[in-house]
């Protein structure tokens, strides 16, 4: 497992030695496993004993609204966490996790931060300052899914979903979401989305073609 490639692309491990990147796996108690297209990883109402790395294939967060419609709440790629709060905190989830596709799951504990032995090995508050730095930016990822639902109108939802994107991979860009994710996600109906996309498209605000997009003023 230490020289599986995607370990270098988690913050949790990225830029460790063998040696210490063996370490950090025992320290987070890491076990792998696979899950088949449309399993369900974690279901809503049980507490989340562990955190995920994503090693393969791809996975959706999301949780229901008050009248039972599905919010996606993050997608989920190849080298990225999900979790890490709920299973800090050890309460009930009120999310669903399932796979899109195949996947297998890095799964990791964190008792060792809550925890701590003592003594403590060289690499533990490393290790433990490296998962609060990630705690730390899924709440800014957070904060920009607030600014995408607090939008009044589809439109403006619409607006700022994209600018989201275009601000981190320029005016041309792909998301991982095809219509109805991205409706989903965006907490809209998905005819209302196509409508709503065919008219910017119109007036030149953007163009698309499935899931990519570009952004002309």
């Amino acid at each position: 497992m230490t020289n599986h490639a995607l370990l270098d692309s988690c913050p949790l491990y990225q830029g460790l030695s063998p040696q210490d990147k063996a370490y950090a796996l025992s320290y987070f108690d890491a076990k792998a496993k696979q899950y088949e297209k449309g399993e369900f990883l974690h279901q809503v109402s049980f507490p989340l004993q562990r955190f995920g790395l994503v090693l393969s294939g791809t996975v959706q967060v999301y949780m229901d609204d008050i009248d039972g419609h599905h919010i996606i709440m993050n997608h989920v790629e190849p080298g990225d966490l999900f979790g890490e709060a709920y299973a800090f905190l050890g309460t009930d989830a009120p999310i669903y996790i399932r796979a899109v596709t195949e996947a297998e799951i890095l799964w990791m504990s964190t008792a060792r931060i809550k925890a701590p032995l003592s003594p403590a090995g060289p690499l533990d508050q490393e290790l433990s300052n490296r998962y609060v730095a990630c705690l730390a930016s899924r709440t800014l990822t957070m904060n920009q899914r607030v600014q995408i639902l607090s939008r009044n109108t589809l439109r403006m939802k619409l607006i700022t979903f994209l600018s989201q994107y275009a601000a981190e991979k320029g005016d041309t860009f792909t998301i991982p979401f095809d219509r109805a994710s991205m409706a989903t996600y965006l907490g809209a109906d998905r005819s209302a989305l196509s409508r709503e996309l065919s008219r910017m498209q119109a007036e030149g605000i953007l163009t698309y073609h499935r899931n990519r997009f570009q952004i002309l003023k």
